[in-house]
């Protein structure tokens, strides 16, 4: 009988995919070059590749046009294309046989719905004792099938082995908020709602809808960008100290602020807005309107433009809205987290020109840190200025779905999404969900290119 092979074996499942190709691959490729790692490679898909395509995939995602290393040369020449559609049972048992590994990591790049299938139909199947299952956003479609999920991934392996990926967890900035938050008394003193008035998470992109009409016209802004990442993100944020930066006590502490999240006043229709964009000019070229790109059912209703207020009612942060707002074709890109203080007390009488309250801007992409805040003004005194303190945050060694894997190939899920996180997100934003399509929120537009639509 022939040897397990020692090394990791990653099976990307949807290799032909976009996703393999623009993100997965390319963050593959950091980590091997950085932490010159063995590993074996196969991709899969029901599209008739052969080794050959494949190769050249790798290849161009691996090294860019440029000379590749010696470890990504040892990958490439030696990587495999397995033609199967997952959700066969033939097609996945002739998948199975071919990896010959102790270390199994199933990567699932494929949409949700094929994703459940293909898990289901592994049911049943003798598994790698360490397989890892490695699943992107959205996981499920709502509340109760992101549970049915649950129940069939942890009849294929144990919690511990399935990593609910968010790449957006694996941005060194949202690292740094742990560093920012619990190494520094100053701020750590008055991140409640004793201080602080509010907080936004933006996630505004130039980009347009990029060919991803398939996935993206049926999920929308809503559940693409707030339900995964700016939840994830506001998780990481308003969570209590925890004592180790271990998976468990930092998905427990993230599962509580989820637990503790609903929308704003439970009021749905008055606490989010949504808006898709019409025609218009972003990054220096012409863009048609939304329900104009190829692949987009205009019937569907789907918007660009999604912004929700919540609550977290917990003893730190009950009081104090959280603004979750994304778009597609904005003027620029703006990944960031803005926390807006409340106005001092008091001020003296004779000081004048005082208006804006300090903010803490915790730059995600673009990687900054800025505080804005107010002095005495130059040459008078008795005239307040705003200034503002800033520094450029150097970006990790490695990309995010570098640090993505890493955490995977590591058996290190702190910054995977538990099977209980991926739950409570869904039930967060589900009476948002049911408002739109009752057409309780009306639907907005804002031309492409601009800053979204005016009342957002």
């Amino acid at each position: 009988m022939k040897p397990r092979d020692a090394r990791p074996t990653l099976v990307v499942l949807g290799a032909a995919g976009d996703l393999a190709a623009r993100l997965l691959l390319p963050g593959l490729a950091g980590l091997v070059s950085r932490r010159h790692l063995a590993i074996n490679l196969i991709g899969s898909d029901r599209a008739g590749w052969d080794d050959d395509r494949w190769r050249a995939r790798v290849r161009q995602a691996f090294s860019g046009g440029a000379e590749p290393s010696p470890a990504i040369e040892a990958i490439i020449g030696a990587t495999r294309f397995v033609q199967a559609d997952v959700t066969a049972p033939d097609d996945l048992d002739r998948l199975l046989r071919a990896c010959s590994a102790k270390r199994l990591i199933l990567y699932f790049a494929l949409p949700p719905a094929v994703t459940e299938q293909a898990c289901r139909a592994l049911t049943g199947r003798t598994l790698p004792a360490d397989t890892r299952l490695v699943l992107e956003k959205p996981f499920g479609s709502d509340a109760e099938s992101a549970e049915r999920l649950n129940r069939v991934l942890t009849r294929l392996v144990p919690e511990d082995q399935i990593y609910r990926v968010d790449h957006y967890l694996g941005l060194s900035t949202v690292l740094n908020i742990f560093g920012l938050r619990y190494t520094n008394r100053v701020l750590e003193s008055v991140l409640d709602s004793t201080h602080v008035a509010s907080v936004d998470i933006l996630l505004h992109e130039s980009l347009t809808l990029e060919g991803r009409a398939g996935y993206y016209d049926r999920a929308g802004a809503l559940i693409d960008m707030l339900q995964s990442h700016a939840l994830h993100v506001l998780s990481l944020l308003a969570m209590e100290p925890p004592s180790t930066i271990t998976a468990l006590d930092v998905r427990d502490g993230a599962a509580a602020v989820l637990r503790a999240t609903r929308v704003w006043h439970n009021d749905p229709v008055g606490s989010s807005r949504r808006a898709r964009y019409t025609a218009g000019t972003t990054n220096g070229r012409a863009v048609p309107s939304y329900v104009d790109e190829d692949g987009v059912d205009p019937d569907r209703g789907t918007e660009t433009f999604a912004e929700m207020v919540v609550e977290v009612n917990n003893w730190r942060w009950a009081g104090v809205p959280f603004r979750l707002r994304t778009g597609k074709a904005l003027a620029r890109l703006d990944k960031r987290v803005v926390i807006t203080f409340k106005q001092p007390k008091w001020v003296p009488e004779g000081l004048h020109g005082f208006e804006r309250p300090d903010r803490l801007h915790i730059g995600l992409d673009p990687e900054v840190l800025r505080l804005d805040f107010n002095i005495n003004g130059i040459g008078d005194p008795s005239t307040v200025e705003r200034v503002g303190m800033g520094v450029d945050l150097e970006p990790g060694d490695l990309p995010a779905y570098g640090q993505v894997l890493a955490g995977v190939l590591d058996g290190d899920p702190t910054l995977s999404v538990r099977g209980d996180q991926a739950v409570q997100t869904w039930r967060i934003v589900e009476p948002v969900v049911r408002a739109w399509r009752e057409d309780a929120v009306p639907m907005q537009e804002y031309k492409a290119g601009s800053d979204g639509p005016t009342t957002a």
